[in-house]
């Protein structure tokens, strides 16, 4: 996966997979050192599970012996001299940190993370989502919560006006805080 976003999809459709009612998905670059977030309220693992889930031949799904999503994004946030951590606990549910340096030329691109928490809220409408960002030029926050307060009942998330304004509403709330088109970073930074 060559950007963040497709990252993030991946781990948080994964969260999906595991029950979760609540998602929270965060960004927060300080000082060249992007770290993101994807915390849930899933089923969790256990500590055998966990102290195999970043080796690829480990993986939950029946369709499939390989599981390349965690040991891609770690992966990828080593080599920008960055980590990848996992807490997980079962009922409870699971988070998982990766850290960039994002002035690496390794680090990989953002993307489109508008697109992205677009998709996973169109594709599990009833799970509570909020995606943060927090960067040295401010912060920004999304909330489904809020979203729903403004439709009511009568409207799904998974409508596709709905979806279109989730996907504009982030990506206005990114440029704010980059100063610059979402889908174009410049390689060697993921922001």
């Amino acid at each position: 996966m060559k950007e963040l976003s497709l990252h993030i999809l991946d781990i948080a459709q994964n969260s999906i997979a595991a029950g979760c009612k609540r998602l929270d998905l965060g960004l927060s670059e300080h000082e060249g050192i992007l770290t993101v977030t994807v915390a849930d309220d899933g089923r969790g693992m256990d500590p055998q599970l966990l102290s195999t889930v970043t080796d690829p031949f480990t993986t939950t799904r029946t369709t499939r012996k390989v599981g390349l999503g965690l040991p891609l994004l770690r992966l990828a946030a080593e080599q920008t001299g960055g980590s990848l951590s996992i807490e997980s606990a079962v009922g409870v549910g699971t988070t998982v940190t990766a850290v960039f340096h994002t002035g690496h030329i390794d680090c990989p691109l953002l993307g489109d993370i508008g697109l992205t928490v677009a998709l996973l809220i169109q594709g599990a409408p009833t799970v509570e989502v909020t995606y943060t960002r927090s960067t040295d030029r401010g912060s920004f926050a999304f909330d489904t919560r809020e979203v729903r307060a403004v439709l009511g009942d009568e409207v799904s998330l998974a409508e596709a006006a709905v979806f279109s304004w989730i996907k504009d509403y982030i990506a206005q709330g990114e440029a704010s805080l980059t100063g610059e088109d979402t889908h174009t970073h410049g390689q060697g930074g993921a922001l």
